[in-house]
Parts: structure tokens; sequence; C-alpha cells
């Protein structure tokens, strides 16, 4: 229905463009009409006719303005076409029976002619066709057959030439609307794909560019006005004027290459809103080529607002320093508090430690030192596992690679536990099982891993055992596997609590830490251990009927045997006499170091900060220095330096070793970037000081006696 309002709209419009013309041709045929037919006639035919265009004009207008027309309007235009087409035929039959042969002639020349013109155009339509056709070709006919004539006689080849006339007219008439259906059927799909594309483009929230090589714009999409707020036709001619003043050469670049190259690409660039504001927008580009290979390439462009993915980067990078900037503070502080604690713990540990070998004690006074050492010791088992979870979860722990005995881990844990499980009534064992023979790996960690265990076996231990397993077994040609076990008959976890046991400061009881002391970090730190050695850790328990803690893990077998650590001791004694530096601004820290080493031929003169052990290594010669590093006036480090710069031979190779309570990594590694030799961890442990005076003190007395040998 709509198809038939539509062709109907169209004939209407199409009637009406042609009405000058037929009025004129309606004039000028009645005016001919004068000299064959009788004036009222023509007067008459030609006062219908007008009036039948006058109506026409008016039912016909809307549709040539493109308005929609109404169903009376239509109708009203096939009334005025019909009247039309049988005026004229009409007029052709008074034509045709006027009964002289310029009379027939001029009947036909007016059927044919209105026959004609339905051929030609048709009114564009079938509804055309009929009307302003098939009306007059019937009115002919009959008025040929029935109508009076001079012909009568031979009006059968007439109508036999007419009727074959008619069907070549017919035959071109629906040829030529076929061809027009299908034109329109082509046209309304082309439409309807142009439309489609052209709402896409309009409504697309992307910029698409289309330029040519050259430069010239091809194409701009309308959405440039909801990102840029430019209209198409603005920037129809301005390519790079949008673009940040600080972006146009790298995207000119980067345009030219894909030119170039015809890769595709893609720009992030700033562009300038037409308020002012900078946005930032990503652009991709490519070639296109013409589907005949002879059209030519262009270059597509599609932009987008890409202000929120920038804002979030940015969001990412202020979080990502601000997390650096925590880390930071939080290692720093760390840091601090180790350097803080570990300082008056260097003196309560070390002289208590030098009192407990005094004879001049009480035996009362003796036990109250040995509690002030344990407890001391306690506190720096706290600070240590602190900063070794702090450390394994910075990933900041570098693991040892150093031959070790197995058996000799239980051997060293079970010797150091020995005397508590005694005063407990305990029976401490240790079971060494399967193969033997020395492994790679970090002892003191594994070391210190089984000390947990064992400590913890003791500590929730009333009576009964302790047992130390330490089993060895092949896991490949050059690999064992290493289990060690320590079971006890303690109070025992519960299967809730066990899952929880490894995670940080949490502890199987919440009384545990009133009862037997903890913080609950040492599994823990266990944990973290094993994970970073690539091995497991576990806990097998039922409460009241005692607890088994065990690790395992594969580690490479050695050729080389375990150094021996009664050798190590024996060295560490001094066997020649030093001059040392002893550069420390805590008093209490000096005092320490003198009573420690007091007992060997040390020669021990002291600095309060770095710029007078800068002044003392220019005025006189060292054996060694013991440089702190956190000191007023100058620190160690600047102090470091500032010797090493110094003109002397001596200053350049005299072994500085750094006496720190800063004891992280980082700190280590900046000691030795700064030219010292060596690091002491703070407290200080006698057993370290005097294993460092030893192991430079031998190094430059065997370089010394290298200097006289060269010299003789």
């Amino acid at each position: 229905m709509a198809i038939l309002e539509d062709g109907l709209d169209e004939m209407a419009a199409r009637a009406f463009q042609g009405l000058p013309l037929r009025v004129a041709t309606t004039i000028c045929t009645a005016a001919v009409a004068l000299f064959m037919v009788p004036w009222q006639i023509c007067v008459a035919w030609l006062v219908a006719d007008l009036a039948s265009e006058t109506a026409s004009y008016w039912v016909t207008r809307p549709q040539s303005l493109g308005m929609k027309a109404s169903a009376k309007l239509r109708l009203g235009h096939l009334a005025t076409l019909i009247i039309g087409c049988l005026l004229w035929t009409f007029l052709g039959g008074v034509f045709w029976t006027n009964g002289t042969p310029e009379g027939m002639v001029a009947g036909m020349i007016v059927w044919l002619a209105v026959i004609f013109f339905a051929q030609n155009n048709a009114y564009q339509s079938t509804t055309g066709f009929v009307i302003g056709a098939g009306i007059p070709a019937i009115g002919m006919l009959g008025i040929m057959v029935f109508g009076p004539s001079s012909a009568q006689n031979n009006i059968l080849p007439i109508i036999g030439l007419t009727l074959i006339a008619f069907g070549f007219v017919a035959d071109g008439v629906m040829r030529s609307l076929g061809i027009r259906m299908r034109m329109r059927g082509t046209q309304a799909q082309l439409m309807a794909s142009e439309a489609q594309y052209r709402m896409l483009a309009d409504n697309i929230t992307d910029v698409v560019w289309l330029n040519r090589f050259d430069g010239s714009r091809v194409y701009v999409s309308p959405s440039v006005k909801r990102l840029l707020g430019y209209d198409s036709e603005h920037v129809f001619d301005n390519n790079f004027g949008m673009v940040h003043p600080d972006d146009i050469k790298r995207v000119e670049r980067q345009i030219r290459r894909t030119v170039n190259t015809g890769r595709d690409t893609t720009i992030e660039c700033r562009m300038i809103h037409k308020l002012g504001h900078t946005v930032w927008m990503e652009t991709h580009i490519g070639v296109v080529h013409g589907s005949d290979g002879q059209a030519e390439p262009i270059l597509i462009a599609v932009s987008r607002n890409i202000d929120t993915r920038k804002a979030m980067e940015s969001e990412l990078v202020a979080a990502r320093r601000h997390a650096e900037d925590s880390a930071a503070a939080k290692s720093e502080f760390l840091a601090n508090m180790t350097h803080e604690l570990r300082t008056p713990l260097n003196a309560i540990i070390g002289f208590s430690g030098v009192l407990k070998g005094s004879p001049r004690l009480s035996s009362e006074d003796a036990r109250h030192v040995y509690l002030i050492n344990e407890a001391s010791d306690s506190l720096l088992d706290l600070v240590n596992g602190v900063l070794d979870f702090s450390k394994l979860e910075a990933g900041a722990v570098e693991l040892e690679a150093l031959a070790f005995d197995p058996a000799r881990i239980g051997r060293t844990a079970c010797d150091l536990l020995a005397e508590q499980a005694s005063a407990k009534g305990l029976d401490l064992r240790l079971h060494v099982e399967g193969e033997s023979g020395p492994l790679i790996g970090d002892e003191a960690r594994l070391r210190r891993v089984l000390l947990n265990f064992l400590s913890n076996a003791v500590k929730f231990t009333k009576d009964g055992a302790v047992t130390v397993t330490v089993r060895q077994s092949a896991a490949s040609d050059n690999q064992s596997r290493l289990y060690i076990e320590v079971a006890d008959s303690g109070i025992g976890v519960s299967a809730d609590q066990i899952d929880h046991l490894f995670d940080r400061f949490t502890q199987a009881d919440a009384t545990v830490s009133r009862q037997h002391g903890g913080t609950g970090l040492g599994l823990a730190i266990c944990k973290k251990t094993l994970d970073l050695m690539g091995g497991k850790v576990g806990c097998n328990s039922r409460p009241g009927e005692g607890s088994t803690f065990w690790l395992e893990l594969v580690l490479p077998r050695s050729a080389l045997a375990p150094a021996d650590d009664a050798a190590s001791i024996a060295d560490a004694s001094l066997e020649v006499a030093l001059k040392v530096l002893l550069v420390e601004d805590v008093a209490v820290n000096r005092e320490l170091v003198s009573a420690l080493l007091g007992p060997f031929d040390v020669d021990l003169v002291m600095s309060e900060n770095g710029l007078e052990a800068v002044e003392a290594m220019g005025r006189d010669q060292f054996d060694l220095v013991l440089m702190d590093v956190q000191m007023p006036v100058m620190d160690g480090l600047t102090a470091t330096r500032a010797i090493r710069a110094l003109p002397t031979v001596q200053a350049r190779m005299t072994p500085i070793i750094a006496m720190t309570a800063n004891v992280l990594p980082d700190h280590v590694k900046r000691c030795l970037e700064a030219g010292m030799d060596d690091h002491i961890g703070k407290p200080i442990s006698p057993a370290s000081l005097l294993g460092a005076l030893s192991r430079w003190s031998l190094g430059r007395e065997a370089g010394a006696m290298a200097d006289r040998e060269n010299v003789a």
C-alpha cells in the first residue's frame, strides 16, 4: 500500500511539473481544431480541459512541494487525470468522425500523441500507464469500430495496424516500467545503505577522518563536534591546527612513515578543544586502496578520546610512586628502629657477657647477670625475627650456596638446646638416618628453622621427650632429599589451628604468649624461608598427644667437604699485636669494645666522630679501623670516603671494618661502596669481632711479608 501511495504522489508531482506545457498544448490544439470542428465544440472542449487542468493544479501542488498527500488529494488527482484523458480521446473521436480524410488523420495523431506520451513517461507508474494510455486506446478502438466514418469499408486494416502499434507501445511501456522498478529497488537499497552509513558516521563516538596523501581532507565525521567542539566544515581544511604544538612534529613524522611504508600506526597525542582545554586522543591510521587498483589510495584515521585512560594511568603512576615511597619509608623506619634497638642491646649483651665470666661475682649476682644476658638474647631474637620477616616479604634475602653437613645441623641445634631440655627434665634425642654426605645450601638458615622447631618443642613440652630426626635420601643422580623433623610429647595443636600456624603473628592459643612468650613470627619466617628454598614445611599434631614439625627440600650434592667450624674459631685468636682506631660516638660502646679487646695485645685509639677519624688517619698509622656509621659531625660513610681520598698509601690500604647497627643488605652494600672492607653488626659478637680482626690482621701480615721479600 505504501508503494502505491508513493507512486501516486510521484505521479502527481510530475503532473504538476508538466502543467504549463499541457495548458499550452491544449490552447494550440483548440485553435487548430477550429479548421475542422464547429467552434462551439472547440470552445466547450477547451473550457472543460482547462477546468480539468486547473483542478489538477490544486490536487498535485502539495506533492510537488514534497508534502505527504491525503487520500482526498490522491483521489482528486486520479479524477483529473481520467477526465483529461477522456477529453483528449473525445477530441480525437470528433476529428475521426468529421467525414474527411484530414479529420481521420488528425484524430489518429491526437490518439497516438496521447499514447506516445504515456509510453515515454507513463507518469512513471503502472497506474499512470493504465489511465494515460489504456483509456485513450480503448476509447480510440471503440470510436474506430462503432463510430461513423467515411472509411468504414477500409477500417479493418487500420484497426489491425493500430492494435499492432498498441502492442509495441505496451511492450515498450512494460519494459520501461520494469527497468524503472529495478532502478527504484537498486536506488532504494543504495539510499538505505547510505542512510545506514550516514547514521553510523553521524552517531559514532569516534571521529573518522579521510585524507589524501597530499594532506587534503576527503571526509570528517560530525562526531568531531562532540569530541573537540568544532563543526566538520571548520576542520575540513585544517589538518594540524588542533594538534598540541608540542606533539605536531611527532604526529607529522608518524603520518609520513605510514604514507611511505603503508603500515598502520597508532598515535597518542594531545589536541586542543574549541573551548581551549587539552584532550588526549588515540588515533589509528591506515591506508585504504581502491578495489579496482586504479583509485587513489587514501588515509583513514579513527580517533577516540582517551582522557579517562590517561587519568587512570596517571593515578596508577601516582599510586606506584606512593607505594614506592611508602615502602622506602617502611624500610627507613625498619632500619632506624633496628639501629636504635641494636645500639643499647650492644651494650647490654656485651657487658652482661663480660660479667658472666667475672670470678668476682657472687652466685646470686652471677645468676642475675645470666638472666639479663638471656633476656637480652631473647630481645635480640625478636629484633632479628622482625628484620628477617621484613626482608623475606620484600624478597631481599639472598640464599647462600655452600657445602654443609646435614647431620651437623641436627647436632648443633641439640647442643644449643640441651641445657634448656635438661633443666625441664626432657629427654632430647637425635636420629640421623639414610645417606650421608655434604649438600649445597644455606646452612645458617636451615639451622635457624630447626632451632625454631626445637625451641618451640622444648618450650611447649612439660615432660617426656623431644626427638630430632635428620634423614637424607637420593632424589636423582646428583641431588638428595633432606627431611628434618622435630617430634615432641607436648600440648599439641588442634586440626583447625594447624592451618594458621605458619601465618605471621599467629599462635595456636591466645594464652600461649602469656604462658610461654613469643610473637608468632618464628613459624611464619620458617615457612617463607623454605618457600624461598623451594622446599616444604608442615606440622602433624593432635591436642594432648604432641606435635611433629617437619621440613623437606631437595638440594644438590657437594663434592667438597664442608668447612670446619672449630678451625674457624681457632683462627679467630689474635696472634699479632694490633693498633686499632675505634670510631664510635657512643661512650658505652667504646667502653664495651675496650673491655672485649682488653685481654689481647691491642692498642686501641678512639675517635668520637668521622672528622676526628680522618684527622687521626692523617697524622698516624693504624693496622685496622673499626668504623661506626651513624655519628654526628661526620658519618662513617663520609669519613671512609675522606680517608680513602688522603694522599698516603697507608690511608688507601688500611682495612676499614664497619661496626654498626645498620645491618640491612642495602646498608651493608653502601658500606662496601663507600670503601669499607668488611661489616660487623651490632650487637657485637665477641667471636665475630675477634674473627674479623684476626682475618684482616693476618692478611696485612702476609702482605707485609710479601713486600719485604720483594724488597730483598
